[in-house]
């Protein structure tokens, strides 16, 4: 893999198994006949939002190119306990050895599809913001819980350090001043990346429409302080909020009028969905 270059989900898949399966699998090999065969049904645990059936059926394809399967249930559904997701059908070595790293991977991101939908489904409906990623994701798996949380209805901020300009705390530190920072980004950074500032003040917010800003970013401020400056910039700058921000807060920070709010929470705090995977 090239410096820069994601890793594709082969790769990613390639390096689980590996990980899982690498010495082979001594109990399987002592406890099932070579020629068995099976079906091993696929079964939510609890509420979820479906996410990574694709990726759950390239695994078990990586270990057996025979095994077949059959998804029940659709992509960004959401689906209930017990809902039955998907059968698959093979070799019942294959299906056993494949079984963990197949799940680990559908569990992680139909976990993230779920807690990203449980965040939009309590946003105000005359509220026209969009909840956004952050990268505080899993090392090696950015890629794949970015395409979930677009499954759990969210949007993505920048996929990477090159993929825009967020000028924060410690660059403003190293430039010598706000203003200064947001000048050096409009004047030499790609055409045509928006050049995004972190305030945590009033008066940051003035000195960043001042630069020239195009999106400042309200970090851990209250909601009234959020609102007031949202009226201070009036369409000037997009505005986002950070900081702060869960299930029990997400919908009043959506009524100050901030037009974006980054939630960390999607990628970095999203428990693995509950799913289980019984053989037939």
């Amino acid at each position: 893999m090239k410096a820069g270059t994601p890793p594709t989900v082969g790769q990613m898949i390639d390096i689980a198994l590996e990980e899982d399966l690498g010495r082979g699998d001594v109990t399987t090999r002592l406890c099932v006949p070579g020629d068995a065969t099976s079906e091993g049904r696929v079964i939510a645990k609890q509420e979820l939002v479906v996410c990574g059936l694709d990726i759950f059926e390239e695994v078990m394809k990586r270990v057996d190119p025979d095994t077949v399967l059959e998804q029940m249930v659709r992509e960004g559904e959401k689906i209930a306990p017990g809902t039955l997701m998907a059968v698959a059908k093979g070799k019942t070595a294959s299906l056993l050895m494949a079984e963990r790293v197949a799940l680990n991977f559908l569990q992680r991101i139909s976990g993230t599809a779920t807690m990203t939908r449980s965040f939009v489904d309590v946003i105000p409906g005359n509220c026209k913001v969009r909840l956004v990623d952050t990268r505080k994701t899993t090392p090696g798996l950015r890629y794949l819980e970015r395409a979930a949380v677009l499954v759990g209805g969210g949007n993505n901020h920048r996929v990477d350090l090159g993929g825009g300009i967020l000028i924060k705390e410690n660059h403003i530190r190293a430039a010598g001043s706000l203003t200064e920072a947001v000048i050096r980004c409009k004047q030499l950074g790609p055409h045509p990346l928006a050049v995004e500032v972190e305030v945590t003040s009033q008066l940051e917010v003035d000195e960043a429409l001042l630069a020239g800003a195009d999106v400042i970013m309200l970090d851990n401020m209250n909601n009234q302080k959020m609102a007031e400056a949202v009226q201070r910039i009036a369409g000037r700058a997009l505005v986002e909020a950070s900081g702060g921000v869960n299930l029990n807060t997400v919908a009043q920070i959506a009524q100050t009028g901030v037009d974006i709010i980054s939630v960390g929470a999607f990628t970095h705090s999203a428990p693995s969905a509950d799913i289980s995977f019984l053989i037939h």
